[in-house]
């Protein structure tokens, strides 16, 4: 009696010793890291928002003056109305497209794959690069609509304020699906196979399988894809800055455009630190808003059930 229950006491202490995970030490180098290269420039821009410095002369003490300057700006509130609508029309461009073709790709055949090799080419380009060629491809003078002969296509696309948000949009989806894409064929895949198989003794169709087996066990992956594409979306800068400069006018001057124009173009440093700063905000605002939605319980499985 007293053999078992020793042995029941050293595989309990064995259990908590397992389900302590790895030292936190392990962490250290990656936190450090962070430290060094992520929080101290952001406490540093913070203080270069209570700055007047033109990136050249001597740096003096400018109290709230940036901040109440940025705050009432009219550019300020228009980058912020022009962030929000590339946000919400990418994403909702780019989400149902992406869950589509990850759920076509995640398919064993082999024509899937050889598509969805197409369907990565974009990912492999960079965002100048992708600029550069749509802006060619979209002249009203020499792009592809002159040269087809097709009226309809020889708009002003970049040049319309009424279409070049929505062209944006295009050319950012066209770049950025084949990433959620990729995201959601992983996902996808991990789905057991065993809910298909039960959803078709059931007699459940391809659509009733998708809507009540595919989405659900998403659930985590949709948040993770999300998270990337709207925090993601604050950081576009090269491509647009590449296709539209932020025009025509400030019709695509969205907040990171606006901060490096402020600071690189008007040399005011502080005022570009009080954007930055603005910028983080929202993008952690955002992250953690996300990352609420995936429920307390992080630990219950998505593959519960299988």
């Amino acid at each position: 009696m007293s053999e078992i229950l020793s042995r029941s006491r050293r595989a309990g202490r064995a259990g908590k010793v397992g389900r302590a995970g790895p030292s936190a030490w392990l962490a250290a180098p990656a936190l450090a890291f962070f430290l060094g290269f992520a929080v101290l420039p952001m406490l540093g821009v913070v203080l270069l928002s209570f700055t007047n410095w033109d990136g050249l002369g001597a740096i003096t003490w400018g109290g709230l003056t940036n901040w109440t300057h940025v705050l009432t700006s009219s550019v300020t509130a228009t980058s912020l109305w022009v962030t929000a609508k590339i946000m919400f029309f990418s994403y909702i461009v780019q989400t149902p497209i992406s869950i589509l073709l990850g759920v076509f790709t995640a398919g064993r055949q082999k024509y899937r794959t050889v598509l969805a090799v197409l369907y990565f080419v974009p990912l492999l380009l960079s965002s100048a690069a992708v600029a550069i060629a749509f802006k060619a491809l979209l002249d009203p003078n020499f792009g592809v609509g002159p040269a087809l002969g097709l009226p309809v296509l020889a708009q002003d696309w970049l040049g319309d304020p009424n279409l070049v948000l929505f062209v944006v949009v295009f050319v950012i989806a066209w770049q950025f699906v084949p990433f959620h894409t990729l995201i959601y064929q992983g996902g996808v895949r991990q789905i057991p196979a065993s809910l298909y198989e039960a959803a078709e003794i059931d007699g459940a169709g391809r659509v009733q399988q998708f809507l009540h087996i595919t989405l659900p066990q998403l659930k985590y992956t949709i948040i993770t894809s999300s998270t990337l594409m709207v925090v993601g979306s604050l950081a576009y800068f090269d491509l647009i800055f590449v296709l539209t400069g932020g025009g025509p006018g400030i019709s695509t001057r969205l907040l990171p455009l606006d901060m490096y124009l402020t600071g690189f173009q008007s040399n005011e440093m502080g005022a570009a630190s009080v954007l930055g700063v603005i910028l983080v905000v929202i993008g952690l605002a955002l992250a953690l808003m996300l990352q609420r939605l995936g429920g307390k319980d992080r630990n219950v499985s998505q593959l519960e059930g299988a």
